[in-house]
């Protein structure tokens, strides 16, 4: 059976470039601005792209509308995963980052409203938290039998021609499509050899994102069209199902319309398993009794205070805010209001705070606990997660 994946659009959007003004780019560089970031390959900092800013921007907008800017190659650097492995990244140049922050602005309206109601990454309004709300959803309606899918470095394998076959589904300004892939096709500079991209749209970049959204959107609405229920979170995704045959068939299903877009389904990170035999996902581990932090978080969290709290150094205020710092944000990301940690939340408080008598007293001995009790711990600015997360449902302690 014939598959359509990208049908084109009886009404394009045309005429796009002339959206891009000296506005649109000056609100792009203020976001490039936060998000901060390395440099590119002319190691230009944000700092310096700062000055004489308005003068930089009319330049931009000048060879974009008449065709002339081509962007620099990607800066290619690494970022360890918690697996022990490292993940490329490609770095754009502070003014190539400003132009496709512009045209992610632009562009993304016209795709948002086409994007499936089961897709939640890198969207407005939308998080992590929405997508196990959904998945919790689909486990009270019976579907409880999952396949848990791993595309095979999704960002850097899709393929340049199915980017912009879906780009041009939608958009009918040569200009910006040609832009694009200028942008796709700019090669990556490694330890300062050139090299030629291919295929992928790197992470690092503000636009990549988008552009995964965009190709996978293909495969929400197979599925979708399938009868299959499903969560995606960028290119992390999840199948349910109400029986393991049926979760058989949406596996084999999801890799064969992956394959039409290029990609392929990781046979050794994908299974098919069930809430019983639990899962994970963005962080958390799934089961019948609800989900909480996963083994790998547990880890993750402990190896940071582990790192701050070492006995060779000496507690100081500025020990007690990293603290502070890594419990705030994991009780911010990991205590939603569904999520069952409270007990993960008072095994971690007791591991803070061994910690930080360690680090206080040079060694671990059993009067520790008397000798400096929890509440001077506290009078310090020793955070409580459990209390935290109280704070954070609005819930007595």
């Amino acid at each position: 059976m014939k598959v359509t994946l990208f049908k084109p659009k009886k009404l394009k959007a045309h005429s796009i470039t002339g959206w891009l003004d000296i506005n649109v780019l000056n609100n792009a560089f203020k976001k490039v601005k936060v998000n901060k970031g390395a440099p590119g390959v002319d190691n230009q900092s944000i700092q310096e792209f700062n000055c004489d800013l308005k003068h930089r921007l009319i330049n931009i907008i000048r060879q974009v509308k008449n065709r002339t800017y081509f962007p620099s190659p990607l800066r290619r650097t690494f970022v360890p995963k918690p697996n022990g492995k490292k993940r490329p990244l490609g770095i754009p140049t502070i003014r190539d980052r400003v132009i496709q922050e512009s045209i992610r602005c632009i562009i993304e309206p016209l795709f948002e409203s086409q994007f499936h109601d089961c897709s939640f990454g890198f969207r407005p309004a939308r998080s992590c938290h929405d997508a196990n709300d959904r998945i919790m959803l689909y486990k009270k309606l019976g579907y409880t039998f999952v396949v848990d899918a791993d595309i095979v470095g999704c960002f850097d394998n899709i393929p340049f021609n199915i980017i912009m076959k879906a780009l041009a589904a939608t958009i009918a300004d040569g200009n910006i499509l040609t832009l694009i892939d200028r942008f796709l096709n700019a090669g990556i500079n490694e330890k300062g050899k050139f090299k030629v991209t291919e295929k992928g749209t790197p992470q690092g970049g503000p636009i990549s994102p988008l552009l995964c959204n965009i190709v996978l959107n293909a495969l929400d609405w197979q599925l979708d069209q399938a009868g299959y229920r499903f969560v995606r979170y960028a290119d992390d995704f999840v199948i349910l199902c109400k029986s393991r045959q049926d979760a058989q068939e949406a596996y084999e299903f999801a890799k064969h319309i992956l394959s039409l877009l290029g990609l392929e389904i990781s046979k050794e990170k994908s299974k098919i398993t069930s809430f019983r035999e639990g899962f994970d996902f963005l962080g958390f581990r799934f089961n019948n009794r609800g989900y909480k932090m996963k083994v790998d978080a547990v880890e993750r969290f402990k190896h940071k205070i582990r790192h701050i709290t070492t006995r060779y150094h000496n507690l100081d205020e500025q020990t007690i805010r990293k603290i502070q710092q890594i419990a705030v944000g994991t009780v911010n990301y990991f205590g939603y209001s569904e999520a069952n940690v409270k007990t993960q939340f008072n095994v971690l408080d007791v591991f803070i705070r061994k910690r930080t008598r360690c680090m206080k007293k040079k060694c671990i001995w059993f009067t520790d606990n008397w000798r400096i009790p929890n509440k001077r711990m506290y009078r310090w600015g020793l955070p409580s997660m459990v209390n935290l997360l109280s704070i954070k449902r609005d819930i007595p302690p």
